[in-house]
């Protein structure tokens, strides 16, 4: 897949596992796009959503040091910004709230990661 609609997006990382941040940072800064984050905390993501601008487009692991992710999701769902969840739960574990999100299973590799980010950032077809 070409990740040229990749190209100087913002996206926000959520992720509390650090090497799993750190991949999600390199891919996603190796195809152009500005990474805001990693946060690795519910707090820290709350914070993040906040921003001025907005991002662009998110990837939220679900479960931060079994936190829930939900309140910070909220918040970029609130401001219109498109959500990736990844997780090892079951679809069931995500509220209605979210069902527009896509959702990647882990452990997914970066290279499905940014398939499912281009789609999400790209321009809806008219």
């Amino acid at each position: 897949m070409n990740y040229e609609m990749l190209v100087g997006k913002r996206v926000l990382v959520v992720e509390d596992e650090y090497l799993i941040a750190e991949d999600v940072r390199t891919a996603l800064t190796m195809v152009g796009a500005e990474v805001v984050g990693p946060c690795a905390t519910v707090a820290a993501a709350i914070e993040a959503s906040a921003l001025a601008p907005a991002p662009d487009a998110a990837v939220l692991d679900i479960n931060l040091a079994g936190e829930r992710v939900f309140p910070a999701a909220a918040r970029l769902v609130d401001r219109g910004v498109p959500c990736l969840f990844t997780t090892g739960y079951d679809d069931i574990a995500i509220p209605e709230l979210f069902a527009h999100c896509p959702r990647l299973r882990k452990p997914a590799g970066v290279r499905t990661m940014l398939d499912a980010l281009a789609t999400l950032v790209a321009p809806a077809a008219s």
